[in-house]
This record gives structure tokens, sequence and C-alpha cells, in this order.
């Protein structure tokens, strides 16, 4: 008999297997017991938008032009005779009426000057009354042959000449006349004068005509303002070629935009617009002219005017606010198809009109235009439309 072993094995050899087998099916299912079974993620529910429906409708092609007020009519008040200015007659700033006093120049020299042009003329009066007289008598003895022919003859000249120095010592008196009325300086035209240039005292008119004042007539106002002529030959092509249709006369708006981004309450009509491009800038001048009752437009008062120029029928137009300018000047949209799958969608835009971009090419009226979950809305993307509402009705 052998020996007992202590590592010896007590099983068989045929046992063995037998008995592995079961703890080995043990140890392999040890690791996964403190796992839980994995399973798929769960699908993300479809992007909520909010849409608008690109329309189809009449719009006008405006434009929103630079420019300044002037005044409809502006007058110099200048000194037209020399002397020493006396009186100021107005408050700077106030409105004046055609006619009313505005300055007093010293008036003395200007008296004697038109009372010597009057004695000048009593006297040139009273050589002619003479030499026709003695015009008369020579005429009478020369019939008689007491006085040569010669003599007759330099006595109706000697008429004749004082008779042209009685017509010019009138005219002298009718300019000494005029000049003392200068004298008193008048408003030529109504309006709102400004500040006086000269103080009394002051030596007016010597030499040139003084500027004394100015006045402006403020109802209604000029607002004068340029356009490219680039701009005019592409509306005149686009309005030629039937795309755009013309203004009605009288129908068209002419809206100021006051330098604080205000809208100026008048509407005003465009009165003319320049035969000619300036060489320089390529542009055309025009001018409007607006009512203004309150005095609220001054002149140099720089502005923006917004013009009809064309109208264009049938135009798809989508808001502003759905439209991404991308590379190359065109804009893109994402609009939701009819299987609620958002789409990118490159489109061609030319005016802005109100809070909308007029759309060329592109797109339809009536697709459905997101407008709200941009950021969520991947192209090909299944999404969750619902109609847009403005925040002032949600707040009703």
């Amino acid at each position: 008999m052998p020996p007992f072993h202590p590592s010896a094995s007590i099983l068989s050899p045929a046992m063995r297997p037998t008995l592995f087998l079961p703890v080995s099916l043990a140890f392999l299912l040890l690791p996964s017991c403190g796992k839980k079974a994995q399973s798929a993620p769960p699908e993300m529910p479809p992007a909520a938008v909010s849409f608008l429906p690109a329309i189809s409708e009449t719009v006008q092609i405006n434009r929103e032009l630079p420019g300044r007020i002037a005044a409809l009519r502006t007058a110099e008040v200048r000194a037209r005779v020399a002397g020493i200015l006396l009186q100021k007659t107005f408050q700077e700033g106030a409105d004046v009426r055609a006619g009313d006093v505005l300055f007093q120049i010293d008036p003395a020299p200007l008296e004697a000057a038109r009372d010597s042009a009057a004695a000048n003329l009593a006297r040139t009066d009273a050589s002619w009354k003479q030499s026709e007289t003695l015009a008369n008598r020579a005429r009478g003895l020369a019939s008689m042959s007491a006085v040569s022919r010669q003599d007759a003859e330099n006595a109706e000249a000697a008429v004749k000449v004082t008779a042209a120095e009685v017509l010019a010592a009138k005219a002298a008196l009718k300019t000494a006349e005029l000049n003392l009325g200068y004298a008193t300086v008048t408003a030529p035209i109504s309006g709102r004068i400004g500040r006086a240039q000269v103080t009394e005292g002051a030596l007016v008119g010597q030499g040139n005509a003084t500027l004394l004042a100015v006045i402006q007539q403020l109802d209604p106002v000029f607002f004068d303002f340029t356009q490219s002529s680039t701009d005019l030959i592409s509306l005149k092509q686009a309005t030629a070629s039937g795309s755009l249709d013309k203004v009605r006369p009288g129908a068209a708006a002419v809206t100021l935009l006051l330098e604080n981004g205000s809208e100026y309450k008048q509407r005003g009509r465009i009165l003319f617009s320049e035969v000619s491009v300036d060489e320089t800038t390529g542009m055309v001048s025009l001018r409007a002219e607006f009512p203004n009752p309150d005095r609220m437009l001054l002149p140099g008062m720089f502005a923006r005017v917004r013009v009809t120029q064309a109208v264009r029928e049938n135009a798809v137009t989508v808001p502003q606010r759905a439209v991404t300018h991308i590379k190359g000047g065109s804009g893109s949209v994402m609009v939701v198809d009819d299987s609620n799958h958002a789409q990118f969608r490159v489109i061609e835009t030319s005016d802005a009109y109100q809070d909308k971009w007029v759309v060329t090419s592109g797109l339809k009226a009536g697709e459905r235009v997101i407008i709200e979950g941009l950021l969520k809305a991947r192209p090909g993307a299944l999404v969750a439309p619902e109609p847009f509402v403005p925040a002032a009705q949600q707040a009703h």
C-alpha cells in the first residue's frame, strides 16, 4: 500500500471534470452580478419651433436719404445808405412782418442832401423859365429881323439845356428822397429775424452794404437731399421692365425722420429733381417741401427723408428676424416642410419694407418660415411647429 500524501487528490480522474464544471461557471457569472443590463438611449423629442408663413403683398419701395432743412425764403437786411445807426427797433428771434421798422440810421445828413437837391431843382427850374422867356422874345425879334437868326437859335438851344438841367435836378431830388427813406430800415419779407449784426452807434453802409440782420421764412420749409444716379437708373430700369410700378402723382408719401430718430408728423411733397448729376459725387439733388406751423424745423438741421419711389405688386415678404445673412450677401431661412421637417433655404432679398425683407428668389408665398427656435432646428430634423404669436398678443 503506498503512503498517503496530503496534496494528493482523493478524487479519481474521472470525477474531476464533473466537479470543476459548476465551479468554473460560478466564477464566470460572478463579474456580471454587480452590473445592470444596458439599454439603448431614449430618442429626443422634436424641437419646438414657431413659424410665420411667407406672404404675398403690395409693397412700397422706399429710400431713406440724408439732407438738411432750408428756409423757404431768406432775406439779408443791409444798410443801403451810409450813416450812424441810431436805434434797433425789433426783438431778436421774433417774428416780423414785411414793412416793420427794424433799424433807424441818422437821417440828418440825408435830410440836408434832400434839401440841397430841392434847392438845385428850384434854381434850374427858374433858369429854364427865364431861358424860355428869352427864346420867345428872340423868336419875335427874329421875325422882324431885329436880331440875327443865330441869336434866335442860341436862345432856343438854351431852353433845351435848361430843360435837361431841370430833369437832372428832379432825378437828384428823387435820389435824395430815396436815400432819406433808406435811413428807416424795414423788413423786406415776413419771417423770423435773427440776431442783430451791428449795434447802435456803428457806422454802416460806408463803402459797402453792411449786413444788419437776416430774416428767414420757416413755414413751409425746404428739405434738400441727394440720391445716387446709380440708384435712380436702377429704379427707372425696373419700372420700364414692369417689375416695379410707378407711383401715381400725388400718391407718393414723403416722411421726414428727425435727428433723434422720431418721425415728423407732417407729410411733405417732392418739388423737383435736378436735371444734372454732380460730377464730383455722382449724386442728383432733390428738394422736398414740408409744412412747419410749429417752427420745429430750423434751417441747417440734419434729417433723413423716406421717399416712396415705386410700388412692387405681389411681392413675397418675410420677417427680418427670420433671415440670417450668409457669406456673399445672400440670406438664409429655415422652413418647415409638409412632413414637419426643418429645411435650410438660401434666399435673395432686395428692399426692406417695414420690418420685413422683400424676397426675390428662393421662397414662395405660404411656406412656413421658422421665427423662434432656429438654434434648436437642424436641417432635416423633425420639428414640432406652432404658429408664432407676438408677445403683445400673448399679454392679452
